[in-house]
């Protein structure tokens, strides 16, 4: 009789798990951003959330929180309550760069505590200066920094975020002595390169850094990933350019608590499926992002191989944070 209860009881919890899944999402879904408005991962957060609202026929809300290398967003997605209706925009910056540095002061697990629903897709961050900076290449720049050594600046989206530890990789492997300049976030670096107010600036190349070198006001000396970008293919990679074996490709992915209702999380990754596979993928891809949705293991997996990774070059270019 106990183990028929216990069955039945089972059973219950199945069905209501499935009806729960059916009836998501029932009422409007927050994507929380690490990051200012106009950068790449917000881009992108509000090109995702705007597909998966046509397809829900539901409000997905774009809710910005910037600070701390995209750690403000993603610890209130950790402690949000784990009914799928909190997601946040994860990123190279937010779960494997911020996890390497924060290690030891995180008020969260940032691969148990999270699901790591589906990859979006991969994209390099793009190294620009202002039209006028006397370096018209990725070479001549790293010629002229080692002839000025500390008295060229770059900016970026903040202390520890993935285009700033790629600049610093390329410091470690060319030598050069640049000074960083953090922002709140991406775009309001570049805004500042495109006012001539610092020389230069790191950027995801999705969003407004693209859009920027389209329109000329900035010139892109090189993309940190393995191989050009179809949207810049004149654009020259940092390995073509002299620094050999350079290879930064940061990620997109949807997150959301690990314990989620497994049946909504089969759905979300679904769902992003469906959407990734539909319009919104060339729409994308005219950002400048490589799309490749995954399974959640393999996107957890990816995630895991990173944290490892940035761990080694955070504390190589000594940025553990305090």
């Amino acid at each position: 009789m106990k183990h028929v209860l216990q069955m039945l009881l089972l059973g219950v919890a199945f069905a209501c798990g499935a009806a729960g899944a059916q009836s998501y999402p029932a009422k409007p879904v927050r994507i929380m951003v690490g990051y200012a408005p106009g950068g790449g991962v917000d881009t992108t957060a509000r090109m995702v959330g705007q597909a998966l609202g046509e397809l829900w026929g539901s409000t997905v809300i774009i809710e910005n929180r910037p600070g701390a290398a995209g750690n403000i967003a993603t610890e209130f997605t950790a402690k949000a309550p784990p009914d799928g209706y909190t997601l946040v925009l994860c990123n190279i910056g937010s779960h494997a760069v911020t996890p390497a540095r924060f290690r030891k002061k995180l008020t969260y697990d940032p691969v148990r505590d999270f699901a790591f629903v589906s990859m979006i897709g991969g994209v390099p961050n793009l190294f620009m200066v202002h039209p006028s900076f006397p370096a018209k290449t990725l070479k001549q720049y790293i010629a002229y920094a080692k002839a000025h050594p500390g008295k060229v600046s770059f900016g970026s989206s903040g202390v520890g975020a993935s285009p700033h530890l790629s600049i610093e990789l390329m410091k470690m492997m060319t030598g050069i002595d640049i000074v960083h300049v953090p922002y709140r976030g991406a775009a309001v670096a570049l805004s500042d390169v495109i006012s001539g107010h610092i020389e230069s600036s790191v950027g995801n190349l999705a969003g407004a850094p693209l859009a920027a070198v389209k329109s000329g006001r900035v010139r892109a000396l090189g993309v940190t990933s393995g191989r050009r970008n179809k949207q810049l293919p004149d654009v020259p990679t940092f390995a073509e350019s002299g620094v050999a074996g350079f290879d930064v490709t940061g990620w997109y992915g949807i997150c959301t608590q690990s314990k989620v209702q497994q049946a909504v999380l089969t759905k979300l990754n679904a769902d992003l499926h469906k959407i990734l596979n539909g319009p919104l993928k060339q729409r994308l891809e005219d950002q400048g992002i490589d799309v490749t949705p995954t399974s959640s293991e393999q996107f957890a997996a990816h995630v895991q191989k990173e944290i490892e990774r940035w761990t080694k070059v955070v504390i190589a270019a000594k940025l553990e944070a305090e």
